[in-house]
């Protein structure tokens, strides 16, 4: 697992609660990106990286698919930000 060197962005709210989760649930990136294209989300790893390092948006359609692969709700995804907070 590479650790990332690059500070987290300001373009999302919820990767780092992506990231977090991913890895509580053991889950790797690739295993997730299979998971959200089953339910139709084209998302490669870069993507899906940018995701987590919280340097690209996240469109409603891909909201509602992290939460259901991650199996949590989609305010939970919220309430776990706190401003600042690094992995």
């Amino acid at each position: 697992m590479r650790v990332r060197k690059i500070h987290l962005g300001e373009r999302n709210l919820i990767g780092l609660y992506v990231s977090k989760r991913r890895k509580a649930l053991g889950i790797k990136q690739k295993d997730l990106l299979t998971q959200l294209q089953i339910m139709g989300i084209d998302l490669n790893a870069s993507g899906l990286s940018k995701i987590e390092g919280q340097m690209r948006y996240v469109t409603d359609f891909e909201l509602k698919a992290l939460s259901e692969a991650l199996g949590c709700n989609i305010p939970d995804m919220f309430e776990e930000y706190e401003p600042g907070e690094t992995e």
